[in-house]
This record gives C-alpha cells, structure tokens and sequence, in this order.
C-alpha cells in the first residue's frame, strides 16, 4: 500500500522492481527531494460552467490516480504526488494561483511536472506556474496543444474556453516568445472568429480530417521543425481531441477526434526533443464516462509521456 492518499493496487511476487507499479513508487513529495515525475492534481469545475459544458471534471484527479496506480514503473525514477488543488468556490482565479505556486514549486525543484485537470482551465494555471518559475528570464516558449478546440474565446472572465488566448496576452506582458500549436482542431467545432483570432496570433494548427497516418511522418517532421529554436516546451492535451469511441467521458466528445496511433507518436517526438516541461491532462469528466475508458487513456499518456520525458533527459 502507497503512503499517499488514493494510491492502491495489485502486488506481483515476488516484490522488486521489475514487478512493480505505480502505486508502490509514489511518494509525497518533499523539498529538497531527488527531481522526478511530480504529479498535481486540480479538482476544479468552474471553467468548464463558465463556458456552459458538462460538469464533472473536478474529479478528474481522483480518477486518474486510480487508473495510474496499477500501471508498471519502466526505471527507477522518482514519482512523487504533490496534492490536489480544489475550486470549491467558484473563485477560479484564487484556485489557478494556487495551483501555480505549487506548480511553480515543482519546477524549481527540477521535476517534471504532471497537472491532472480538471477543466481546461489548468492551462492557464500551468502557464502561470511556468512563468513563475522563469522569473526574468524569457527564453522561447510553445505550447503544444492536442485539442478540438482553440480556447481562445475573448471573454468577460476566464474559462475553460479562454487559457490560451490568456496565456499568449499575459507573455506578451513579461516579454515571452510564445508560441502555440495546436493538433486536432475540428471545423465543426470552432466558430470564425475563432479561426481569424488564431490566424491574427500566428497560431499553427492542424484540423483533425488534415492529419492521418499517411502523411503522420511529414507533420511530425514540421513540428520538429518548429520546435527547433524553442528552449521550453509545454505540452497539454485536452481528451475531448480524441474520438468519441476513445475518450466518451467528456464534457464535449468529438464527432471525429485524432486517435492515440496519430497522438502518442505526436507526443513522443515533443518528448522527445528533451525540451518538455511540463504536461497537463484535461477535461476528463468521470460522471461521463464509461468504465473507465477515458480514464485509462488518459492514465496511458501521462504513463507514455512521462517515462518518454525521462529517457530524454537522462540521454
């Protein structure tokens, strides 16, 4: 049994490393601690109501950690649980501070940083907690975004709907070259104004009926390309880009999605680049989904990811 709070699962003999799982690696994590995995969760709802979805993403942590829990260490790399931040309040913005000074935290700490969302809102916590982290310095950041939507709505208050237009607005305030790309936005999905205000930032996306299989290579080769001359990487990844059939526990399922053979070789190459960061999950729904598919893709990822991120800088 884990000394951390959600953590349980099943023990193979005989018990060493090779049969080990998650739930018997993850530690809290301390200051000072040898840098690692560190997972962070946000329980958080209001972005998703302010932007009049399906609620249920404040237990996406909870979730998450269930379904990691059983799935197996592939090295000796530390995997800490920082805790989850709540918004039981409605007072989205306190709840994204929050999040961001422990994410902030982590990051000083040399750890890679894993958000469990959550609404899509965490990505302007996430980028809230990097900035923090860069203090003055201003390297050249991305954001790689594998989504059905933008999220650039221009509105009164923060939403799931608006964390990247927020995030872009706030570095050009500290003087950030930001950069956001995005994969799997859907036509259907998007209105025009949406559309120009990427075109009007200089936002490099891909819609989810341009990419496929055949041509999968020649975008993985162009986003490696632009990528290239980027000090820092974040990467997050909203499930609602998958296929419906994939990740039904939503608060928007996609009509058609980008699956996991085009996501996850996508997402090794960012990984690969040994620039990435951070890596946030959103907009699972666990009240809307169906034994746990969402959940277990989403756990697959952040596995995936995760252990992909560490090769990477161990070189």
């Amino acid at each position: 049994m884990s000394e951390v709070e959600g953590w349980s699962g099943r023990v193979d003999q005989p018990e060493e490393a090779s049969t080990r799982r998650w739930h018997q690696w993850v530690r809290a994590v301390d200051a000072g601690a040898a840098p690692g995995v560190a997972l962070l969760g946000f329980a958080c709802d209001e972005g998703v109501r302010r932007n009049h979805g399906r609620l249920g993403a404040k237990d996406g942590p909870a979730a998450l950690r269930k379904m990691l829990s059983n799935l197996p260490t592939l090295d000796d790399t530390p995997l800490y649980d920082a805790g989850t931040v709540h918004c039981d309040d409605g007072d989205l913005e306190a709840a994204q501070q929050r999040y961001a000074e422990t994410l902030a935290a982590l990051l000083d700490g040399g750890h890679f940083a894993v958000g469990m969302g959550g609404g899509h809102e965490i990505a302007f916590a996430s980028w809230l907690g990097l900035a923090r982290h860069l203090g003055s310095r201003k390297p050249r950041v991305a954001i790689v975004n594998i989504d059905a939507h933008f999220d650039l709505r221009q509105q009164a208050e923060g939403s799931s709907g608006t964390p990247f237009l927020q995030a872009i607005e706030h570095a050009h305030t500290l003087g950030i070259d930001l950069q956001y790309h995005v994969y799997g936005i859907s036509a259907a999905a998007n209105t025009r104004v949406l559309f120009d205000t990427a075109d009007r930032l200089g936002v490099h996306y891909v819609r989810d009926d341009e990419i496929g299989i055949l041509n999968l290579q020649q975008h993985i080769a162009d986003l490696r390309a632009r990528l290239a001359d980027v000090d820092v990487i974040y990467q997050t990844i909203d499930i609602d880009g998958l296929p419906h059939a994939m990740a039904p526990g939503v608060s928007a399922p996609a009509a058609r999605g980008v699956p996991m053979e085009i996501v996850e070789p996508l997402l090794d190459a960012v990984a690969a680049t040994g620039k990435l960061w951070l890596l946030d999950v959103a907009e699972l729904s666990p009240p809307l989904d169906r034994d746990n598919v969402t959940a277990r893709v989403a756990a697959r990822l952040i596995h995936r990811v995760s252990h992909a991120v560490m090769r990477a800088r161990a070189g």
